[in-house]
């Protein structure tokens, strides 16, 4: 089963988790609103069911689980069928992208981030949230992703690695911000967020594009 299949299959799991972790998931908005630009068009890439951008005032996304589509669309989206590694837009069109836990599904991670930094403007910002491999609770989720539905074929990258991969296709001026320092099902209340990374599970980036 490929990864399109598995989160066609899993769209309405995927909605309860946020609704029963909501802590967690108002911890994770929270970090990515934060280093959020105010203005400029705006994408979600890899929307999903719109968890991330209908509360953060995204209205058009890239997908492509036709199911996880069908949600964000309920939901007041645009969503459109695509892949990260091949954007139907123009280049120099968005004020700001967003990518939220998908750059571990990704097939081509570089690809992905050159499509992005292409339909960027310039000064435009990524913001990718992503599991950090290297914190206590990124660990375990790679000891256990065999096990997990959701996550079975993610590859989780570590804060350096996804560093790299922006310095790779040419953003630069990197802001981190860390969230979610305790399992989501024991959170009772939202996790503080705090500057740079190492410790939380949820890590958020904002890179940005200075054209040469």
């Amino acid at each position: 089963m490929d990864k399109k299949e598995i989160f066609d299959q899993l769209a309405l799991e995927y909605e309860a988790w946020f609704e029963k972790n909501k802590y967690a998931y108002q911890s994770e908005l929270e970090a990515i609103r934060r280093v959020l630009p105010k203005t400029g068009p705006r994408l979600e890439v890899g929307s999903g069911t719109g968890r991330f951008a209908v509360p953060l005032g995204i209205k058009l996304g890239i997908e492509p689980s036709e199911e996880m589509a069908r949600i964000a669309k309920q939901k007041g989206m645009e969503v459109i069928k695509g892949v990260a590694e091949s954007l139907p837009f123009p280049d120099a069109h968005f004020g700001f992208i967003l990518m939220v836990t998908a750059i571990c599904f990704f097939d081509d991670v570089e690809a992905a981030l050159k499509e992005a930094w292409r339909v960027l403007k310039s000064g435009g910002s990524l913001i990718i949230g992503f599991i950090d491999a290297n914190s206590p609770l990124g660990r375990n989720y790679q000891e256990k992703k065999d096990k997990s539905r959701f996550y079975r074929q993610a590859n989780f990258f570590s804060a350096d690695e996804v560093i790299s991969l922006l310095k790779k296709s040419n953003f630069n001026q990197f802001y981190l911000l860390q969230t979610i320092f305790r399992p989501p099902e024991e959170i009772k209340e939202a996790e503080p967020v705090k500057e740079g990374c190492g410790e939380g599970l949820f890590v958020v980036v904002r890179a940005v594009k200075v054209s040469q």
